[in-house]
Formats: structure tokens, C-alpha cells, sequence
């Protein structure tokens, strides 16, 4: 789960960080009498799940009111990647003397979290790993001790000779470590932190990406999920219990099980087509999911075939096969389908299907060559 930059910014103060203060709004006028309340130059913010937004125009200094006003009815309403701002962050503007970006990633080959600094803040730390790599310092974190105060210290050196510097800096390191844990996030970054002009260290933007299997235990975080600004096929998927994440090819894909679902798109790759989509309908025996499935691919206008692959093992292939008699009925299907199913209740799968006009194969490799030439256009109607 995303979150948006001045709810990541909520957590780290949460937490002890030094971060300038900050409130929505959804309105110029809003924007106005908040700028008024803090006086001075602000800075005005659009507040979407999308980076580059400086660049697009979606941050603006302003130096009074008025102008604070005026950028956020610029930026209220415009699409930065495809995302429309419906809320800006006004925020006092500070003196930057320079820059730095701190960051934690899950980095699944090690398992473990791991710590990116560099001297080089307020741009794209992509762009600073490909242009000068030898400017982030790296350092993997083991989970059963945690960062120690002496490993934060050294990231801290890393970007400040300064150690007045450097002991602010690492206190922000730790604190956000913290924040990381205890928020179950799969990154945390602020970039840029600064040192303002008077020395003192702060972070003034803020990044996190929630587990989405750690909201559980923490409904006061499932409780900043921003629904208006999440892709609906994905918010569909999620609330009928689907694994699902669109791609950009023409083979429509429906599996049972994470594993098989990134098999059978390895397969369509290796058949030359192109995978529209991770969907992953679980280990449920419930044929409202593959309903809900085969709602959510039919409305990726991309998909010029669908492709089930059922390996039944929790899952009955015949409550599959319920499930696409079912969704056929509800939804004008116009792409061919091409349906391999086997394990539990296989043969009464089959003849569900057969009785309703579909056929189902039972080997992998040819029910996705066949879906790759569907897709195609190689081969005629649905299966």
C-alpha cells in the first residue's frame, strides 16, 4: 500500500524525526489561510502516488498568501502520470544548505533491509546508482539485532565530515529504521534531508510503501489507504481477495496459486506473447473470485485473449469452471477463452463446461501456446 508523502511524514515525526510542520488542503483558499498561518515563503505540494512531481509542476514556492492561493489552484485538478491532485501539502519553506537522501529498501535476496545513503539528495536516487553509484553507500541490516547506534553512525559519516552533523544525521537513521519496522514498510526514504540554515538537520519530504500483508495488526495505517487514488481493476482485485497486477501485454491470465500464475506468463513469454496481467484467484472455492476475475481482465481494453490455468488442488476446478459459466452470463465476453484444468473434481469440471460450450485442455504448454496464438489473432473463435 502506498501511502502519500504528509502521511509518511505523520509517521516519522511519530517517531521523533525532525520534520517542518505541515497540513492539506483540498481548496486554494485553503492553501491561503494556511500559508497565513505560517507566514513567510511556503511551499505548496501535490500530494499523488507518483514520483516527479517537481518536474511536472506539482511543486511550487510561494511567497505569500496569495501566492500560495494561486499555486494550489494551479495544481489542484492537473495529472501528474496519469494521477489528478486532489490535495496539496502547504508546508513553511526552509534555507537548504545541501541535501542528502536516506532510504531503506526490502531487498528479498538477502531478506533482510537494507540502508542506501548518499551525499546526493533531491534527485532520483536511480538516477545518482547509474550516473556516479560510487556516491551511495549501502549497508543490510540483520533483523535480529536491528540497526545499532555504532552502524548508524557510520551511515551518518557517510555523508557529513561534520560531527555535529553526523550525530543529528544519526539519530534521523535510527529513528527512521523505527519507523520502518514498526510500520511494516517495504521502503522508507526521505528525500531530500537537509541541513537548513542554521544547522540543523531536517527531513522535509518523505517516502513509504506499506506491507500489504502487515495491515492487520495496524488498522490505524490500513486507515491512510487512499481508494480515489488506487488503479480500480487493482482496489476491485483486492476487494474480491484476488492477487492482481496489470502489465502491458494481450494474454489475459487467470492461475490459482502465485507460483503457477508466474509460470504460466514465463510460458507466454517463452511462446512469444506477452502476459496482460499477474491474477492469482488463491486457493478459494468460491467462483464469485473467478467471476470477479474475468471482470477485471475483460475491462483491460489491452486483452485480445484470456487464458485460465487451474491446477486444482485446494481450489475445485469445477467451481472454476462454475465461475466462468457464471461470468459469462453476467458479462458480454467477445474474447476467446482457453481453459486448462486438472486435479480435484477435474472430470466434473469438464463436463460443466462442455455442457455450457466451452472445452478445457489439461496440458500447460499447449493451452498457452494456444492462448499466445489466440492473442494473436493466429487461431479462430474461444475455445
Amino acid at each position: 500500500m502506498n501511502i502519500h508523502e504528509y502521511q509518511a511524514k505523520e509517521i516519522l515525526r511519530q517517531h521523533g524525526i525532525p520534520v517542518p510542520p505541515g497540513e492539506i488542503a483540498r481548496t486554494p483558499e485553503e492553501a491561503e489561510r494556511l500559508a497565513r498561518e505560517y507566514g513567510g515563503m511556503t511551499v505548496v505540494k501535490a500530494q499523488v502516488h507518483a514520483g516527479g512531481r517537481g518536474k511536472a509542476g506539482g511543486v511550487k514556492l510561494a511567497a505569500d498568501p496569495a501566492a500560495a492561493r494561486d499555486a494550489a489552484a494551479n495544481i489542484l485538478g492537473m495529472e501528474i502520470k496519469g494521477l489528478t491532485v486532489d490535495r496539496v501539502l502547504v508546508t513553511p519553506a526552509v534555507e537548504i544548505r545541501s541535501e542528502a537522501y536516506v532510504g531503506i529498501v526490502l531487498d528479498r535476496a538477502s531478506q533482510r533491509p537494507v540502508f542506501m545513503v548518499s551525499a546526493e539528495g533531491g534527485v532520483d536516487i536511480e538516477e545518482v546508482a547509474v550516473t556516479n553509484p560510487d556516491a551511495i553507500t549501502r549497508f543490510a541490516v540483520d533483523p535480529r539485532y536491528g540497526l545499532l547506534p555504532h552502524q548508524s553512525m557510520g551511515l551518518a559519516f557517510a555523508l557529513y565530515d561534520d560531527i555535529e552533523l553526523a550525530r543529528q544525521a544519526s539519530r534521523i537513521i535510527s529513528a527512521l529504521y523505527d519507523a520502518y519496522v514498526a510500520a511494516g514498510a517495504t521502503l522508507a526514504e526521505v528525500n531530500p534531508m537537509i541541513v537548513d540554515d542554521t544547522g540543523v538537520v531536517l527531513a522535509i519530504d518523505a517516502k513509504m510503501n506499506i506491507d500489504d500483508n502487515a495491515l492487520f495488526r495496524m488498522p490505524e495505517i490500513e486507515a491512510m489507504r487512499d481508494t480515489e487514488a488506487e488503479d480500480p481493476a487493482e482496489k476491485k482485485a483486492r476487494e474480491a481477495g484476488l492477487s492482481y497486477i496489470q502489465l502491458d501485454g494481450d494474454v489475459g491470465c487467470c492461475v490459482n496459486g502465485a507460483g503457477l500464475a508466474m509460470a504460466t506468463m514465463d510460458l507466454v513469454k517463452y511462446y512469444g506473447g506477452s502476459p496482460a496481467n499477474f491474477l492469482d484467484i488463491g486457493g478459494s472455492s468460491n467462483p464469485d473470485k473467478v467471476v470477479a476475475a474475468l471482470e477485471i481482465i475483460t475491462a483491460d481494453s489491452n486483452v485480445k485473449a484470456i487464458l485460465f490455468n487451474i491446477f486444482g488442488g485446494i481450489t475445485r476446478c469445477d467451481d472454476v469452471a462454475n465461475g466462468i459459466v457464471e461470468a459469462t452470463k453476467r458479462i458480454d465476453i467477445a474474447l476467446p477463452i482457453t481453459i486448462r484444468l486438472t486435479g480435484t473434481n477435474e472430470r466434473e469440471a469438464i463436463e460443466i463446461l462442455q455442457a455450457n460450450g466451452f472445452t478445457a485442455m489439461t496440458d500447460m504448454d499447449e493451452v498457452v501456446k494456444r492462448g499466445v496464438a489466440l492473442a494473436a489473432g493466429a487461431a479462430g473463435g474461444g475455445a
